[in-house]
């Protein structure tokens, strides 16, 4: 058979059913975050706190003092990168006083004090992590250009290294929903944020893990997509 009997079409019958809803729901999510990051970036709280001196207040709290705060480019572009132990906060949370900015910075905050903890699950996922980018660069590749030729092992590498995607994309959750939970702890425990103020900050953050979730359910449907046809074909 020639190539083409094989080539994935962008759409088929095992996309509507798989791909298409965990694709939307992928988009709705972006949505609500979005929506929900312009909405409490238009609230000042009441404290007159930025994002810069919440992220401190998070590390001062869990007791990291190793860590450096600083600005960056760019919007929702907010990370905490363990290789020189900064958290970078985007133009619209690191100067700025609203909800959202204390919210998210107080949430990079949180990835911070897990390192320092030696949180399990951020440590198993940073050593999946070359495997998961080489997985979502030649999994698929790999295992079509295995079933075309024939030769089984192939096709079980390439899926192997797809399905290690959505392992890091799992094991990403309690990674991302654990950051959320510190930052919250202090934002309360600390009254950093209070009554509304809180409740707006936690739906900034409940919006951005729903996001996680979302690629998850992405991931795994296009595995299932894959698995689908390869077994159709077999």
């Amino acid at each position: 058979m020639g190539f083409g009997n094989y080539y994935m079409p962008m759409f088929d019958i095992y996309f509507l059913l798989f791909c298409l809803p965990a694709m939307i729901a992928a988009a709705a999510c972006q949505i609500w975050v979005k929506s929900a990051y312009r909405k409490q970036s238009l609230v000042r709280n009441f404290r007159g706190m930025t994002g810069a001196q919440a992220a401190a207040a998070v590390l001062r709290h869990y007791g990291v003092s190793n860590v450096q705060i600083r600005p960056i480019a760019g919007s929702l572009t907010d990370h905490f990168d363990p290789r020189d132990n900064t958290i970078n906060l985007s133009q619209g949370v690191y100067g700025s006083a609203s909800v959202a900015a204390v919210g998210i910075a107080c949430h990079e905050a949180g990835h911070a004090a897990q390192h320092a903890a030696g949180y399990i699950p951020i440590k198993i996922r940073n050593a999946i992590l070359p495997v998961s980018n080489i997985g979502s660069l030649a999994g698929v590749p790999l295992a079509i250009l295995g079933f075309i030729m024939g030769f089984q092992p192939l096709v079980t590498i390439g899926l192997i290294l797809f399905a290690m995607v959505a392992v890091f994309q799992l094991v990403t959750l309690p990674v991302e929903f654990n950051a959320s939970r510190r930052a919250m702890r202090v934002i309360e425990e600390d009254g950093l944020l209070e009554g509304e103020e809180a409740q707006g900050a936690r739906k900034v953050l409940t919006a951005a893990a729903m996001t996680y979730v979302a690629a998850l359910a992405v991931s795994i449907a296009n595995l299932l997509r894959l698995l689908v046809r390869m077994h159709r074909r077999s």
